[in-house]
């Protein structure tokens, strides 16, 4: 009796080894299996700013990256922030950086420890004050000290800090304008606007193109001869030091990435009249994959 006992004792040692040694074998190919599949949720961190064209693109490549196995988190942050958050390792990536001229400063300030890329997804951006058409006798920036008193001396700006609105305050220096740049934020200074056209008023804001506003008011870009807005602008991401080392394949993803009027303006449309954004920018990017493709190729 007593050797029966033994023997069973050491049969069921015997079979939970074994099936320790199977869920080990088991345990070692799922991981396997995670690894090959390339689907393991690695942590990215964007700079998402309160900008129409900045919340479509972050969005899309939210979507994009979510597809590829990576687990997105967009921080809402404005410029200034976003590049100390760079410049910390808080943030892995921002998308838009305007060069040659709005966003020089930063550049100035942080290019020993920012990655600004050479690449550019939008090669055709343009900047400066607008007025409605309407305004036939407003066609400079020159024009604006003669007509003073129908904007009250008042430029309607955005966000604080944006480098937009930096050229703006140098633009009041460099023509000498009896202005006050007012900061809000894009969405209060548009709603601005979308009132002064309504009734016909005059109004004058520092704004940028691709913009969806420029598709629903009939605005106009004054003409700038100082140039102090600068030319053409471009598109620019950056990255925080360490990041093409960190994630090769998304950095070469980013400087893949181009668009054009259409395809930036239709992920805006599409992101602009979606209950949310993320759900504007997955329509866009179902729609126009075989572009999205080219770029993660």
């Amino acid at each position: 009796m007593k050797e029966k006992k033994e023997l069973r004792f050491i049969l069921a040692i015997l079979m939970v080894a074994l099936l320790t040694a199977c869920g080990s074998a088991n345990e070692t190919n799922s991981d396997q299996e995670d690894t090959d599949s390339g689907e393991s949720d690695q942590a990215l961190a964007i700079g998402q700013i309160n900008w129409a064209e900045n919340i479509a693109v972050t969005n899309m490549w939210k979507v994009i990256l979510k597809d590829k196995g990576y687990d997105v988190k967009l921080n809402n942050l404005n410029m200034g922030s976003t590049m100390k958050a760079l410049e910390n390792s808080d943030l892995d990536a921002s998308l838009e950086i305007w060069l040659p001229v709005q966003d020089a400063n930063y550049l100035e300030k942080y290019q020993d420890t920012i990655n600004f890329s050479d690449a550019t997804w939008y090669d055709k951006a343009k900047v400066g004050l607008v007025v409605p058409t309407y305004l036939k006798e407003v066609n400079s920036i020159e024009d604006l000290n003669k007509h003073k008193e129908l904007f009250n001396s008042e430029i309607v700006g955005f966000d604080p800090g944006a480098g937009t609105m930096e050229v703006t305050e140098q633009s009041i220096k460099d023509y000498d304008l009896n202005f006050e740049l007012l900061p809000s934020s894009e969405s209060a200074m548009l709603a601005e606007i979308g009132e002064a056209v309504k009734r016909e008023e005059p109004i004058v804001a520092p704004l940028w193109s691709p913009h969806w506003v420029f598709s629903k008011y009939d605005l106009k870009f004054l003409k700038d001869p100082q140039n102090t807005f600068g030319g053409v602008e471009k598109i620019h991401h950056a990255t925080r030091k360490g990041f093409e080392e960190d994630y090769p394949e998304v950095s070469e993803w980013f400087k893949n990435w181009k668009m054009d009027d259409q395809q930036i303006g239709e992920l805006i449309d599409y992101v602009e009249n979606s209950e949310e954004p993320l759900d504007g920018a997955e329509k866009w990017v179902e729609e126009n994959q075989d572009l999205v493709d080219e770029w993660v190729k």
